[in-house]
């Protein structure tokens, strides 16, 4: 008896170390077998939520939409063990775009934080300001002509394009076009993040002379008149658009930008339609991933 229980417990022993053993080949593997650059517009609803994973596994989360439905989202695209997000980034702090990184803030451990510092007087800005004192990242206030560094090999970095002063501690009635505009940059390609930026950030960053050509744009305002210009598509003139939007009694998006995106060719996906979108880059062409 005493020796059956002997060879259970080392056939026990065995069992956890071959399971230990294909646990970590499938980490390895996973960090070293991907090639691309990844970007994730996840279908959140009414709201923003973007996810970057580079070659080397650095992942990066834009927003996180109007409710917890990113976590959701995360748990798809992240290894079941990983619980460590390399950067966050709210473009801007409405409730759209913050309430889920709440969420996220108390799920994982986050090592960097870049937001404008800007300031709204609502439940969720309060409640973020609360988060990410308490999160232990590295803050950093985002202000035009900075650059984020992802990856060094092959190079890989996030252009800080807007906005053009430090809006910390400075408090908006809408915040908007306090929208980081961020232009994630990949050899040959490059993807522009918007916010909810609107027209009048639109010139601003035009007559600057910012330069925002793009293959991937991630369309402002999800869809709404009062973004996407005519002028400010032919200068980014991407090859996709990208429409973060859900059910909504905005009419998001209108007719007049979906007209505008298809007069100059442009490739329109919609997460309302399309549910998550993911893109991937081998630094030389953009691909929709089907899979």
């Amino acid at each position: 008896m005493q020796l059956n229980d002997n060879k259970k417990s080392v056939l026990g022993v065995l069992g956890v170390l071959v399971f230990l053993n294909i646990f970590v080949w499938l980490g390895v593997y996973y960090e070293s077998g991907q090639k691309l650059l990844r970007v994730d517009f996840f279908a959140v609803g009414q709201g923003d939520s973007m996810f970057i994973e580079t070659p080397k596994g650095r992942q990066v989360l834009i927003d996180g939409g109007p409710d917890a439905t990113v976590l959701e989202k995360l748990a798809k695209e992240m290894l079941f063990y990983d619980r460590t997000i390399d950067l966050v980034i709210l473009t801007h702090p409405e409730k759209d775009h913050v309430f889920g990184l709440l969420e996220v803030l108390k799920k994982y451990e986050i090592k960097n934080i870049l937001w404008t510092g800007a300031v709204r007087d609502t439940v969720e800005w309060q409640e973020w300001s609360r988060l990410i004192k308490e999160a232990g990242a590295k803050i950093k206030i985002a202000r035009a002509g900075e650059r984020v560094v992802l990856q060094k090999k092959p190079l890989i970095y996030l252009d800080i394009l807007f906005p053009f002063e430090s809006l910390e501690e400075k408090e908006f009635k809408d915040s908007n076009d306090t929208s980081i505009v961020a232009r994630l940059v990949f050899g040959e390609n490059s993807f522009l993040f918007t916010g909810d930026a609107t027209i009048k950030t639109e010139k601003d960053l035009i007559a600057e002379n910012v330069f925002l050509d793009s293959d991937v744009l991630k369309v402002a305002h999800h869809g709404s008149k009062t973004s996407s210009s005519e002028n400010f598509l032919k200068t980014v003139s991407p090859e996709i658009a990208i429409i973060e939007v859900g059910e909504n009694s905005y009419g998001h998006p209108t007719s007049e930008v979906l007209a505008t995106l298809k007069q100059f060719g442009i490739h329109i996906l919609r997460t309302d339609q399309d549910g998550d979108i993911k893109i991937v880059s081998d630094g030389e062409e953009v691909k929709i991933n089907k899979n």
